[in-house]
Parts: C-alpha cells; structure tokens; sequence
C-alpha cells in the first residue's frame, strides 16, 4: 500500500556505539559487552537489515574501531563458542539439581542464540563491520565525547573531523551524506561551525525542553544559515519505548537484571519463569500499539510539510537485542506493521532530502541540551562526576597547549579521556570501579605522553583512533 504524502513518515535511528572495551578487561566488565552486543543485538539486526528494512543506522568510530581490530574475530568464536557454551551447561545443570525444570529449560533454549550468532558470523566471514558497512548512513565523534561539555574549539574539532575522517576511510567518500550523530543529542549553537567545517548536512537533537514533548516542533527539522539541519527526535514516540513505563517493562519479557551465577536470565519481569513464545506475541502486539500510536501523532499534529510531519523515533541500538531481549522482533514487527497500516517507514537521509525545512532563526540563546536526564548536560558534568568532567578538560587545554608537539599517543589519549561513557556510568552508578579505573588510567597514560612528546607509544590503545590527524587539527 503506498501511504498518503500528507499523512507523515517515520524514520528510526539506531545509534549504535560501545565503549572502546577492546583489550581492557574481560568478565565482569570489559571485552564481554562487545561480545554480547554483537551475539544479541548487532549480527539479529543484519538479518533485518539484509532483508531491506529501511532503518537509520548510525556507527561510532569508536566502535567501529574495535569491531576491525586483529584478533576480535577470534576472539568473538572463542567468547561464544567456549565460554558461553560452558556457562550455559554449567547453569542448566545447577537450576535443574536445584529442582527449577522451567529455568534450566530456558537456558538451554537461551544457547541457540549463540549457536545462530556463531553461524550468522560464520557466514559473513568473520568481518562483522563490513556486513554492516552498506548500511551504514551516519558517523559520530571520535570517542563518544560530549562535545558541548569541551574547553576548547581546537579540542571540538578533533572529535568531529576524526569522526568524519573515520567514515570516509572505511566507508569511501561517496557514502556520507553528511549525517552526525551528536554524542547524547547533546547540542548547543557553538558547535554549529566545527560541524559545518568538517561537511556535516545534518545532525539529530532533543528539543523537549524546549518545546513540550508531543509539540508540533518535533516534527520539522530546522536550518541556520549555515546549512547544517538540527532534526528533532520525537521524545513521544521515543518513550513509548525507551521509558520507565515503555514496553520493554512489561511484566512478561525477559528480565535482563535478574540473573544466575554466569549471567543467564530465565527470569521475566514479573519474577516468573520466561516464557519466549509469549514475549515474541506480546512484542508483535507492541509494535502494532506503536506505529496506531505514531501515525495518530503524525495525523494529529500535522505540520503542513510537503510529505506532512516526520516523527524521528531514535534509540540506541544496544537496547535492541541486548537490554530488551525481544527488542528485535519487536523492530521487525514494526517495520511489517507499518507496510500494513500504511506508515512511511523512511531512512533519514531520505526524508531530509524531501522534506523542506523550517527556518532555525535565532538560535544563539538557547540553552545546550541532550536526551540525558532533565534534558541538560548535568549526567555528564553533575556533582557526581564533576571532578572528572574538570579534569576532562584541564587535559584538554593541557593538549592544545602543547600544540603539533603533543604527538598522536596523547591525543588519542585525550580522546579516549573524553569518552562520555565514563561519566555515565559513574553518575548512573554502573560498573563503577571500572569505569574509574578506566577513566584514571586515560589521565595517567595522558601525562606520560605530553612527557614523552611525540615520541611517545600509543600501543597501549590498540586501535583507537587510528584516524586522527593530531599535527593538523591541533597546531596553532
């Protein structure tokens, strides 16, 4: 069915980013998130992918850097074909001695995950970032960096041209059409020449605080005179998902905090044995709640666009597959539903290409923003973390300082500093010995370097960041 051109679209963003775990650190913390990320969300989405759905997929550098460093596919078999399968024997075995048939048949049935995540990968070779690479559209800072939450201007352009420059490296010149991820939508108006400078044609941002969730506003994208499109999320479509009451808490899907002594969970929510066959139902009805409810909000609040409104319903990708067990059968649904009810489903550079948008105006008072709590900058810089977020960027001015003799091991040093996973878990209080240990072993490996001078090694990095450019980003 071809829907009406007045009627709206959808355009889902999926960001997808992991920390630059690679080579620091293993269970509990550290290289196993990567290995998860790809068994139960990344390899699920590429079969949807494949099979055309037309999704926004947004890859950080950081994580495409790991995803192509030497040994990860190997590493990945061993994770999932050793370990994993070892734990799930181990723990099926515990649950029924201990008399609990239900959880110990769950595990069991858990483990074809990781079976059909060995043979997806099999199957593409082993290069996970090359499958992935057609359907990537847009790229993002360096190393997940805050970048409004920077010192300096110098120190903003080597997150967004080395983010930039990564793209085009793996991804030709010809793919980007200029869309950036902005780090936690975290937007203020001085990053706008940094961005234009390095080609970004459009970034993503969250405007709730300024315009009331559910507002007419959210449904335009907005330029300055500088070409660069700012594209509101849809915070109304985005918490029917992503939300302490969106779907994924429903009592009967899988419980991802309720879990047995290897980490399995054959828990739902609701405490109860899970029962797969009734969540994969339960997530059909959800995605079929989901578009009724976006086409109604497209329909009510229409905004006279040429095509009519466009709701950007973005998620982090890790959410789906990962955090929320169903979350992909739940987006595969989703993209049915919509050819069924007659929603646009359209990828973002796509609608950005039709849809003419409104005038930015005076842009310069507003206040920098971010889809974090209350919508500022305060999960990153708050009392809880502010030390570090001062000492982020005394470091930086520490670099910049320096000049073209800081060398590449201390920018990507600073780079990996500025990372804004550190902060987050912090403040939200996950994993936090790692992520301090992390964070303090970054600023002393920053100190050795600015020491050492452009002599310095930056092997302990592994990968991160091979696409910096320190001398031509940081010079005077």
């Amino acid at each position: 069915m071809k829907p009406r051109q007045d009627r709206g679209a959808l355009a889902i963003v999926l960001h997808t980013h992991m920390p630059y775990v690679e080579g620091f650190g293993t269970w509990p913390f550290g290289e196993e998130w990567l290995w998860e990320a790809m068994a139960g969300c990344y390899l699920p989405l590429l079969d949807l992918l494949e099979a055309g759905a037309p999704l926004s997929l947004s890859l950080t550098p950081v994580l495409c850097d790991q995803l192509q460093a030497a040994g990860v596919k190997e590493r990945f078999e061993a994770f999932v074909g050793d370990v994993r399968r070892y734990t799930h024997e181990e723990d099926a075995k515990g649950l029924r001695a201990g008399g609990h048939e239900d959880l110990a048949c769950e595990v069991e049935r858990s483990w074809r995950d990781y079976e059909r995540a060995l043979e997806r990968f099999g199957s593409r070779g082993g290069d996970l970032l090359g499958a992935l690479a057609p359907y990537a559209q847009w790229t993002s800072s360096a190393t997940h960096a805050v970048l409004p939450l920077l010192a300096t201007d110098a120190g903003v352009r080597a997150q967004v041209q080395t983010g930039v420059d990564s793209y085009r490296a793996r991804f030709g010149e010809d793919g980007w059409r200029g869309g950036f991820w902005l780090p936690e939508c975290a937007y203020a108006p001085w990053l706008i020449p940094a961005l234009a400078d390095a080609g970004v044609r459009a970034s993503c941002v969250e405007l709730t605080n300024r315009f009331e969730s559910g507002a007419r506003e959210h449904l335009r994208p907005l330029v300055g005179e500088d070409g660069v499109t700012l594209v509101p999320i849809d915070r109304a479509s985005i918490e029917l998902v992503w939300s302490d009451g969106g779907y994924p808490a429903d009592g009967r899907y899988r419980d991802y905090h309720h879990h047995t002594v290897h980490h399995h969970t054959p828990w739902g929510n609701d405490g109860e044995a899970y029962d797969h066959a009734q969540a994969v139902t339960l997530a059909k009805e959800h995605a079929v709640d989901f578009v009724t409810r976006t086409r109604e909000r497209l329909r009510r609040d229409g905004t006279g666009l040429p095509g009519g409104g466009l709701a950007v319903c973005a998620l982090d990708t890790e959410l789906l597959g990962h955090w929320w067990y169903e979350g992909i059968t739940w987006l595969e649904a989703v993209v049915e539903e919509c050819s069924r009810q007659g929603l646009e489903l359209i990828r973002l550079d796509d609608a950005l290409e039709r849809l003419e948008p409104a005038p930015l105006g005076d842009a310069e008072a507003w206040q920098a923003s971010s889809w974090g709590r209350d919508g500022d900058l305060s999960t990153w810089s708050g009392p809880r973390v502010a030390e570090l977020a001062f000492a982020t960027r005394a470091a930086e001015l520490a670099v910049v300082a320096a000049g073209a003799t800081a060398g590449p091991a201390a920018v990507r040093e600073l780079l990996a500093l500025q990372a804004s996973d550190w902060t987050f878990m912090l403040s939200r209080g996950l994993a936090v010995p790692y992520a301090r240990e992390r964070f303090e072993g970054h600023r002393r490996e920053l100190q050795r370097a600015l020491a050492a001078g452009p002599a310095a090694n930056p092997d302990s990095l592994h990968n991160l960041a091979m696409h910096v450019r320190p001398a031509s980003l940081l010079a005077p």
